[in-house]
């Protein structure tokens, strides 16, 4: 919804709004929220709500000061699981200090920083993710029994695939809170599901990613199940993965992939302890089509990076390391330099990789690998340029240190 703060306060008056969750997250992509009446609305918009921040991932220890939140109207939305009188809507905040001065580690304002510092390049980003999840059973007390749901495989149909009536109520849930779902299918591993989304910009592209991530646990809550997002729930079944497809358009008309590419493979080792920030990350790589290798590919989708082509046929560059643990504002800003990187440092692209070279690898030399754990990906991140210059020393230190 795009409006200002007048319609937005009219709007909920109109529509019988009790409640205004406003939204922001931790270092680490975790969304929290404080919820206040309507009657705190202006309030808020005019000097902001304070939190203790002590107990807040990034925001806490040393960061302990009370933060600031300041309600963006245009990113309003009903909360549809909610009741119908005397409803909820959720907005995501700016993040400051008390004395206005924006916080080092909210990341949503480093991403807006790498939207604004391409838009100077001339460049310009958009987003679509492929986010993958199991659905679990539940005990008596609503907790994961690790049992899937079903026992179906890559794009089955019913009754195999017991998920698609959660699918359906997910995809639903989230056009009406103005999010458009691309397509949604069965993945590979038994109670694995996998659900789309459209090209955005940046930030509404990542904010969807949040508000995906919440809206799933909803209503896999409602269904009686537990949604799991690690990276590798199960231990010889498929891992979940946050494929992300970047494509980026020069303001002079170029095509510019082969370098968004190239800038990508350059730095991803650096990146992948942002992409891949837990221990159990690391166990879905080289294991049914996960990337282990650092290589792209025309047609093969199993290689780190892979071409597709968004729909004014434009080619466009899917980055497969990703998982679900990933914070999307921090993501995709890294994308974002990463590519700038490969255009402005004129990056060659190595050759591509079409086949599977763990199947075929006969005589040709091994390609470079990705870090295989967590601490060789944090070594790699404190010795890459790029983190170095763009990613704020206290973010640094969060993910890099035990």
């Amino acid at each position: 919804m795009n409006t200002t703060e007048q319609e937005l306060m009219k709007y909920i008056e109109e529509e019988d709004v009790k409640f205004i969750r406003l939204t922001f997250c931790d270092m680490y992509g975790v969304q929290k929220n404080i919820s206040i009446q309507r009657s705190e609305l202006a309030r808020a918009f005019e000097k902001g709500i304070g939190i203790d921040a002590s107990y807040i991932d990034g925001f806490g220890g040393d960061y302990g000061k009370d933060i600031w939140l300041h309600p963006e109207p245009d990113t309003v939305t009903i909360l549809p699981w909610r009741p119908e009188h005397g409803k909820v809507v959720r907005m995501f905040c700016t993040l400051t200090y008390a004395d206005g001065t924006p916080i080092e580690t909210d990341t949503r304002a480093l991403l807006r920083q790498a939207v604004r510092y391409a838009n100077t390049k001339g460049l310009r980003f958009h987003f679509k993710s492929e986010m993958q999840f199991y659905l679990f059973k539940t005990d008596d007390n609503g907790e994961s029994t690790g049992v899937p749901y079903d026992n179906a495989g890559y794009m089955d149909i019913a009754p195999l695939d017991k998920g698609e009536n959660v699918r359906r109520e997910i995809c639903l849930t989230l056009e009406q809170m103005g999010i458009k779902p691309e397509s949604s299918h069965h993945e590979a591993g038994p109670g694995q599901n996998q659900i789309d989304f459209c090209y955005a910009d940046p930030v509404t592209a990542a904010d969807n990613t949040v508000t995906f991530l919440s809206v799933v646990r909803t209503m896999a809550a409602k269904n009686g199940l537990y949604a799991d997002f690690s990276p590798k729930p199960l231990k010889d079944k498929a891992g979940s993965a946050l494929h992300i497809t970047i494509s980026v358009k020069s303001n002079a008309g170029d095509d510019v992939t082969d370098s968004a590419i190239a800038g990508i493979l350059h730095n991803i080792a650096g990146m992948t302890v942002f992409l891949n920030p837990t221990a159990g990350s690391f166990l879905r790589f080289g294991q049914h089509k996960a990337p282990k290798y650092i290589t792209w590919s025309e047609n093969n989708r199993a290689q780190l990076v892979s071409i597709r082509f968004n729909e004014s046929g434009s080619r466009c560059a899917q980055l497969r390391s990703p998982d679900p643990e990933a914070n999307p504002y921090l993501a995709y800003a890294l994308m974002i330099y990463a590519v700038l990187d490969g255009i402005e440092q004129e990056r060659p692209l190595a050759q591509p990789v079409d086949e599977d070279f763990w199947l075929s690898q006969g005589e040709k030399e091994e390609p470079e690998r990705l870090p295989d754990n967590l601490e060789k990906a944090r070594m790699e991140a404190k010795k890459s340029h790029l983190i170095q210059q763009f990613i704020p020393p206290s973010v640094i230190r969060l993910y890099c240190e035990n």
